[in-house]
């Protein structure tokens, strides 16, 4: 019997390693070391980095991204920026007008695979490398580069001198190994939006002068030689002097750092486990910057309960860049904003820890994974910041809404360079990404989507989830068929539009006629308020989702037969008499991005009845 468990056992163990198979990851290991002229705004760096195939496959090319080439005259970066109808306004055509000894380069002087010289061509931002040594599968591999690099003036989230006077915004500074997945390279041209990378660990040596203070993805290696801030013991330095700052980050997929003479450096506690470190120039808005960090302590301790706990001992929130931007274990912002301002930008940005720096997902294929899934979380933290907000996703569900009515909505598959303009790649990426969970939660009901979201967290952590995989897991936790709402909501423009089509009295009873006007099906909430002060809902499962939600959203639920999706009107029967309803609305709690509300209402909103008042989400 024993022997018989073993075999049962192991054979499981098999099959279950083997249904696996196809989520493989590649790994990387990053050692660099820079040696930065402060003078030239230029660098000379030695990377080596060892490659993990973890494929089946047999690699015989292998790319890089070499970002700063972006700011060139003519780049593709450029021309985008130039001929698309809605430039950012922080780009616009200043590329074009840089001059040599302001654009961004990277320059590879040499490059060796496993000790052997390689041929290798420079494409824009991507390096090509034709391998004599094919990687094959379930092998590691050493490559080794010598480079130099030129930073741009600050124009796009990199780059010197930003507009608050920050030196450097050291972001996308490096020669960056693409991915490679089950879908094959990602060795996409950069254009200045969203980007992928290799799960792996970082131990950067950066030497600079003296004179600055570097704030960097990952934890400071030699405090006691650094000061600035680091060390408990001040350190002094000589005029000229350089130092080498040695980080080390593990566990991520980029590593960003910045540095300036005039940085003010605190360190808040947010737990025993961790360390929250700012950045902030001594001359800015330094009174606005000690109001803000206790609340970004508040964000990370509500998203570790309520989305999964913050893996690593240190974030930064680092003065810099053009605005706000994500990265490993850090973030840039601008540091010169009011209160508000400054906290929407780093809880944004602080959340991108757990939406793309933690669950690392193709954010250039799935931008609404990464920002959307952000601004929905962003929404809920800062309700709880500042409680007198009404309703957290009402702003994301009305953008939504008038891109819809738009006319230049595109689907959320498309890649987040490709779209036609940038408003549509913006709304739809933040908003409607944000819509597409508020709205999960009234497909499948509240509780199930934040249990739901804390699964995704903890098996998805540190891998490349896709829209399938949140599926899968959304599924499990509700036990519905969910295929229908991605392919419509994800992979069309398709709208949501029901109305109340009549309400007529039926004797001691009323019929209620709905219609369906939007192309996308739904589940509805139909809740009826009685004038003797009681309410209930009538739920009405969409037939695709082979179940219904179970939600104690209302007091009273009674549960109809389904609507198949090819009808387009439904009827049904209220057990009370018409002069006993005060009012029947179509989902009162707004989950539902219905792109007319105006006909969910009986009687209409436009004649004179009390505000219809729905019971609070518990």
């Amino acid at each position: 019997m024993k022997l018989n468990f073993v075999v049962l056992l192991m054979t499981a163990f098999s099959l279950q390693v083997s249904a696996q198979s196809d989520r493989w990851q590649q790994r990387a290991k990053y050692q660099m070391e820079v040696d930065f002229d402060a003078t030239k705004h230029q660098y000379k760096g030695k990377q080596k980095l060892v490659y993990s195939n973890n494929s089946p496959d047999t690699l015989q090319k292998v790319f890089y991204h070499l970002f700063l080439n972006a700011f060139q005259p003519g780049s593709q970066m450029d021309v985008r920026s130039r001929t698309i109808s809605d430039p950012d306004p922080r780009v616009k055509d200043r590329i074009s007008k840089l001059t040599p000894s302001e654009i961004g380069y990277e320059k590879v002087l040499s490059l060796k695979h496993n000790g052997k010289a390689v041929k290798y061509e420079v494409v824009g931002t991507i390096l090509e490398v034709t391998l004599t040594e094919k990687i094959l599968p379930k092998t590691q591999h050493t490559f080794e580069m010598e480079f130099e690099a030129q930073v741009p003036v600050q124009i796009r989230r990199t780059g010197r001198d930003n507009s608050e006077g920050i030196d450097y915004s050291m972001a996308q500074w490096y020669p960056k190994m693409s991915e490679y997945d089950y879908e094959g390279w990602h060795a996409n041209p950069y254009i200045g939006r969203e980007f992928y990378g290799v799960w792996g660990d970082f131990d950067v040596k950066l030497t600079i002068d003296a004179s600055y203070v570097v704030a960097a993805s990952g934890y400071l290696q030699n405090p006691e030689k650094i000061g600035h801030g680091y060390s408990k013991n001040e350190v002094k330095h000589k005029p000229g002097e350089k130092l080498t700052w040695h980080f080390i980050a593990p566990e991520v997929h980029d590593f960003m750092w910045a540095a300036d003479r005039d940085y003010k450096h605190d360190v808040v506690k947010v737990d025993d486990n961790l360390d929250m470190h700012f950045f902030y120039q001594t001359d800015t808005l330094a009174n606005v910057w000690k109001e803000m960090e206790p609340l970004a302590v508040r964000c990370f301790k509500i998203m570790n309960e309520k989305f999964g706990r913050y893996p690593y001992k240190q974030y930064s929130v680092i003065q810099g860049g053009d605005g706000g931007m994500e990265y490993a274990m850090a973030t840039l912002i601008t540091g010169r904003q009011n209160l508000g301002g400054l906290i929407g930008v780093t809880v944004h940005e602080s959340i991108h820890s757990w939406f793309q720096q933690i669950l690392g997902t193709n954010e250039s294929k799935y931008a609404w994974m990464d920002e959307g899934f952000t601004t929905y979380a962003q929404n809920i933290v800062m309700a709880e910041l500042f409680p007198n907000r009404l309703d957290a996703q009402r702003g994301s569900t009305t953008s939504y809404r008038n891109l819809a009515k738009s006319g230049i909505e595109e689907p959320l598959t498309t890649h987040a360079d490709h779209y036609n303009t940038n408003r549509a790649y913006s709304i739809a990426s933040y908003s409607k990404g944000a819509v597409f969970l508020n709205q999960l939660g009234y497909i499948i009901g509240k509780q199930k989507l934040e249990s739901g979201m804390k699964r995704y967290f903890n098996e998805w952590k540190f891998k490349h989830p896709n829209p399938n995989d949140l599926k899968r897991i959304m599924e499990k936790e509700s036990g519905l068929e969910l295929d229908w709402y991605w392919e419509d909501f994800v992979g069309t423009t398709k709208t949501i539009d029901y109305g109340i089509k009549e309400v007529v009295a039926n004797a001691a009873k009323t019929t209620v006629v709905l219609e369906k006007i939007g192309q996308m099906p739904m589940p509805l909430d139909v809740v009826v308020s009685y004038k003797d002060g009681s309410q209930e809902n009538f739920n009405i499962p969409l037939e695709l989702m082979r179940g219904e939600k179970s939600e104690t959203l209302y007091s009273k639920t009674t549960y109809l037969n389904d609507w198949g999706w090819t009808y387009p009107e439904y009827s049904f029967s209220i057990d009370r008499n018409l002069a006993d309803i005060e009012r029947i609305v179509i989902d009162p709690s707004q989950r539902m991005a219905d792109i007319n509300p105006d006909n969910n209402t009986y009687p209409s909103i436009s004649r004179e009845m009390p505000r219809f008042k729905a019971e609070k989400v518990r």
